[in-house]
């Protein structure tokens, strides 16, 4: 019995081993050396505490995961044998085994379900290493996070029996997690990087600053640093430095000319924009394109719609139709409804209000393959908020020196086409 486990070990370890370069196997070597000399273990393996400090790990989370990787034996060791198994399939996997892997390690009982309690526990803890200070109380901090650990389990689905006990309790099955964790992309990108160390840049950490004047009391924003979380987990990396307060219904005055003049010609194209209706209900769109003046939908497959309370989820679009982005104004045709939107068809909009601002509409739509964000298809606004995506200036380098390129590239091929047919002028200009 022992030698066939150890015989399925070690092909594991070999075939784990393909999957690297010989100069990233021998780079895990060098970290595991590194902390099994810290582990006081004769370099032989790595305990719990180092694991558990050097990757950012802390309370229930990072007990299961090493025991995930310590392959469940329980011993408290682990292997340089271990690490390249667990690396290979947690971060070299198809996406498939990398979820599996992430929900066996959230499925603390081993049972093939994961209970709300089980996911409540996690969400705080996430919570806990991305906002958390020093000077913050434990209780302070799981009170302050559970509106938003709410939000994120309401949009899940649980329709697996927890069995054995004949209560009515469901879980979380494995299908149920995938479809989960694709409406709500930073939960999945910081599960996905729990073996990363910890650095700003580390996947599903990264959380925006919202920029806005000091004379704002900041108790009337809509965008919390966890609902721009939520949705920077759909964003590439240099969109989640800065966001800057552009426009605000109780600040500039409920009116869609005026949500116009203070998001037009600002230098920022992409945009988050949020509604509080009268039931309460928090939901927006990410527009990649600014807004302007259309007679017909725009945009790109960037955009995308989200959910923020009482449910917290994603939903970008599925390529049914590119109805993505919406803004008309002055217009006279019915045909052409003035107000702004995202996605679904004309007076049957995903989200959309109308330039009165104070109604609009939000039913389902195959363009993001979203439900009504709200209670009601039909909405009246009670608050709108807009902000600004304030590009990296490091992106805006690499953007500004392709359109260059591109332009370059264009006139030089003009021009061999010109000498082709004869015509390009003799002088070296």
């Amino acid at each position: 019995m022992g030698n066939s486990n150890s015989s399925t070990e070690n092909h594991r370890f070999t075939s784990a081993c393909r999957a690297f370069t010989q100069k990233k196997l021998e780079d895990l070597k060098s970290l595991f050396v590194s902390l099994a000399s810290q582990s006081q273990s004769n370099d032989s393996y790595v305990s719990y505490p180092v694991f558990q400090a050097y990757f950012g790990l802390s309370g229930s989370l990072g007990e299961r995961m090493f025991d995930m990787v310590t392959q469940h034996r329980k011993d408290g060791k682990l292997t340089y044998e271990d690490l390249v198994i667990a690396k290979a399939t947690y971060e070299k996997g198809t996406d498939d085994e990398i979820a599996e892997f992430i929900y066996q390690t959230l499925d603390v009982n081993g049972n093939g379900v994961l209970t709300r309690s089980d996911l409540e526990l996690v969400l705080v803890v996430i919570f806990k290493s991305v906002f958390s200070t020093s000077t913050e109380s434990s209780d302070a901090e799981t009170s302050d996070y559970k509106e938003m650990v709410d939000a994120l389990l309401n949009a899940a689905s649980f329709s697996k029996s927890t069995g054995g006990d004949g209560s009515d309790d469901k879980g979380m099955s494995f299908e149920d997690f995938r479809s989960w964790c694709s409406h709500v992309p930073t939960i999945r990108k910081f599960l996905g990087s729990l073996l990363t160390p910890p650095s700003p840049a580390r996947p599903g950490y990264q959380v925006p600053h919202l920029l806005y004047e000091d004379s704002v009391d900041s108790n009337i924003l809509l965008l919390k640093k966890e609902y721009a979380w939520h949705i920077g987990g759909a964003l590439p990396h240099h969109e989640l430095e800065e966001w800057k307060l552009l426009y605000h219904s109780s600040l500039h005055g409920q009116s869609f000319n005026t949500f116009l003049g203070h998001t037009s010609n600002t230098g920022m194209s992409a945009s988050v924009l949020i509604i509080k209706d009268r039931e309460g209900c928090v939901y927006g769109g990410y527009a990649s394109q600014p807004w302007e003046r259309h007679s017909d939908f725009y945009g790109d497959m960037k955009s995308f719609l989200f959910q923020l309370n009482p449910k917290a989820s994603i939903f970008r679009p599925t390529g049914a139709n590119t109805n993505i982005q919406w803004c008309a104004t002055n217009f006279t045709s019915e045909n052409i409804p003035n107000g702004i939107g995202f996605g679904g068809k004309i007076n049957h909009f995903g989200l959309f209000i109308s330039s009165s601002f104070d109604q609009g509409q939000t039913f389902s739509c195959t363009t993001f393959g979203s439900p009504s964000l709200s209670k009601t298809s039909r909405i009246q606004p009670e608050v709108i908020e807009c902000w600004g995506i304030v590009q990296a200036s490091d992106e805006l380098d690499t953007q500004h020196n392709a359109i260059k390129g591109t332009v370059l590239e264009r006139f030089k091929e003009d021009r061999n086409m010109l000498k082709l047919v004869g015509m390009a002028s003799n002088s070296n200009e």
